[in-house]
């Protein structure tokens, strides 16, 4: 079984079990293809990893490493794994070995958008999408309104590039997306009916429940053990969302998958009423976008210390030299692009996002056929 993310990143699986093939196609979307040549990444699965020597624990359960190995021993939702991740060899040709049955191969997302960065290309954690053939990225910190954009302009025809992961062309005059699984809150299930009969009934009375337990910790009186309710309350919080693959949501034609970068809303949830728009340099988005890049990257390098200390003398150039990699491409990719500050409440009204920023879309197209 085969992914290519858009020749920039090909992965193949090899002796996979059809619940191994879901479990990856659930990261990286449904971007089954053939490639040419070897793939820059090899998963290959197996009973019960053998390992040679003492097994040295780094942690509870996270990882561990034998004279010659590095292990990872948790998935997804913390589930136990074991899985065989030389680290050194991240960004050039990488075999991992992974024991059958797993939610999720970790590491995969850092370890493909890694090897993206290697072979030239910028991963961005954004979303993107076409209107009237106009390419917009919309960027910023986690949770600041990437999707809510994105969800906005689509319900008024736009088409789909990508959400979560966007991955720009070194010189910026392209981007290309994954269609991974859209996480779609409770409180845009309150503002756009046609997501609550998607989400399904089960979701939708697991998402109930949960508000009410949440709504119940808020009425409790200042008495002792307040405090530890308040911080399960804060957990339960972070539970109030549905997975929906994008090809449950939009139809077939309203995919894209790449397209032109045109312009960047670098978007913020502020203490404010109000959507707020206005221009912001190229160099202060790149600039702030380095930071979120390396907030994103941090569970990767939290293992990737742990195998530095358990093989000093080893290491992954990319990875070393990520951030600056990446500032150099962002300076380059955004220098003369259109790029806005968007700035509303949260959470978010997601048709009052899409109104206050498409008059600034249009007005790159009509730039843009000017231009020509």
């Amino acid at each position: 079984m085969d992914f290519n993310l858009h020749d920039l990143v090909t992965i193949r699986l090899e002796d996979a079990r059809p619940d191994d093939v879901k479990a990856v196609a659930r990261q990286l979307g449904p971007i089954h293809g053939r490639f040419d040549g070897e793939p820059d990444i090899t998963i290959r699965f197996v009973d019960r990893l053998e390992t040679r020597g003492t097994l040295r624990y780094l942690g509870k359960d996270e990882a561990a490493f034998t004279d010659d190995a590095f292990l990872v021993l948790r998935a997804k939702h913390k589930a136990r794994a074991r899985v065989q991740i030389p680290l050194e060899r991240v960004g050039g040709p990488l075999s991992i070995v992974a024991e059958h049955g797993l939610p999720a191969v970790p590491l995969l997302i850092p370890i493909v958008n890694l090897t993206a960065l290697a072979k030239g290309a910028l991963p961005l954690h954004a979303s993107a999408f076409l209107h009237n053939g106009t390419g917009v990225l919309n960027t910023g910190w986690s949770k600041g309104g990437k999707t809510e954009a994105l969800l906005g302009f689509m319900e008024h025809g736009a088409r789909y590039i990508g959400d979560e992961w966007v991955y720009l062309s070194a010189d910026g005059t392209s981007m290309a997306g994954i269609p991974e699984p859209i996480r779609v809150w409770d409180w845009y299930l309150e503002q756009m009916p046609r997501y609550r009969a998607l989400a399904g009934r089960g979701a939708r009375l697991r998402i109930q429940a949960l508000k009410a337990m949440v709504g119940a910790e808020a009425a409790l009186p200042r008495l002792p053990g307040k405090r530890l309710a308040g911080r399960v309350a804060r957990l339960l919080e972070q539970q109030l969302f549905v997975d929906l693959p994008p090809e449950d949501v939009f139809p077939p034609d309203a995919f894209a998958l790449s397209g032109p970068l045109d312009a960047v809303f670098f978007v913020a949830s502020v203490a404010a009423p109000g959507v707020r728009v206005e221009p912001l340099s190229p160099q202060t988005v790149a600039e702030r976008m380095v930071f979120s890049l390396q907030y994103e990257r941090l569970p990767f390098m939290a293992y990737y210390a742990m195998f530095r200390f358990a093989f000093p003398d080893r290491f992954s150039p990319i990875v070393e030299n990520a951030e600056q990699i990446q500032r150099e491409r962002l300076r380059a990719a955004l220098e003369g692009k259109a790029c806005y500050l968007v700035e509303h409440p949260y959470p978010a009204t997601i048709e009052e996002l899409y109104r206050a920023m498409l008059p600034y879309t249009e007005q790159v197209a009509q730039k843009e056929v000017q231009a020509i």
